[in-house]
């Protein structure tokens, strides 16, 4: 069974956020075991933000869980972008993190499924993913340069934005 639809999980971030995760007493963990991370990393490219001039960001317009997974393809596709067009000569922070983890109350289906399945009851859920909860006016993705290059960026944001849920806009800072 592959990935569930987004459309299963959409409004979760309206709910209490069970998702806390104790290393040293595991008592205290609503969730015993965390799923694998799908982001690789948050910060690509060359330097520190001090050493550009200019700062781009994806800014949120609507409030959506993003998967870890979509916010990883998303960001290969700006690192990509970036590295074929400028390379070295840019800095990627990622500034939401997947630290909300995403339960799923897996339910059978096929025959005989009624006499086994206990429905309702108990349905805390399984952790299966990691998602990061992203506010209206909130911003996912930085991009530093060095140069102004507006078109570039405008040009790879949209092909990461087509990777997340909502819609998006372009910050210049």
């Amino acid at each position: 069974m592959g990935l569930r639809p987004a459309r299963t999980i959409r409004n979760r971030f309206q709910k209490q956020v069970w998702s806390r995760w104790s290393r040293k007493n595991m008592s205290k963990s609503y969730v015993k075991a965390l799923p694998h991370k799908d982001l690789k990393q948050i910060h690509n490219g060359v330097g520190k933000p001090e050493d550009y001039n200019i700062r781009y960001d994806l800014i949120a317009c609507d409030t959506y869980l993003h998967r870890d997974n979509a916010i990883e393809a998303a960001r290969q596709v700006i690192v990509k972008n970036l590295e074929t067009k400028i390379p070295g000569n840019f800095l990627l922070l990622v500034r939401k993190y997947p630290h909300i983890v995403i339960r799923e109350n897996r339910m059978l289906a096929g025959a005989g499924a009624d006499r086994i399945q206990k429905g309702m009851r108990r349905s805390f859920g399984k952790p299966v993913d990691r998602g990061a909860i992203v506010k209206a006016g909130e911003a996912i993705f930085s991009i530093y340069l060095k140069s102004d290059d507006k078109a570039l960026v405008e040009d790879v944001f949209r092909k990461a934005a087509r990777k997340l849920s909502g819609s998006w806009k372009i910050e210049r800072i």
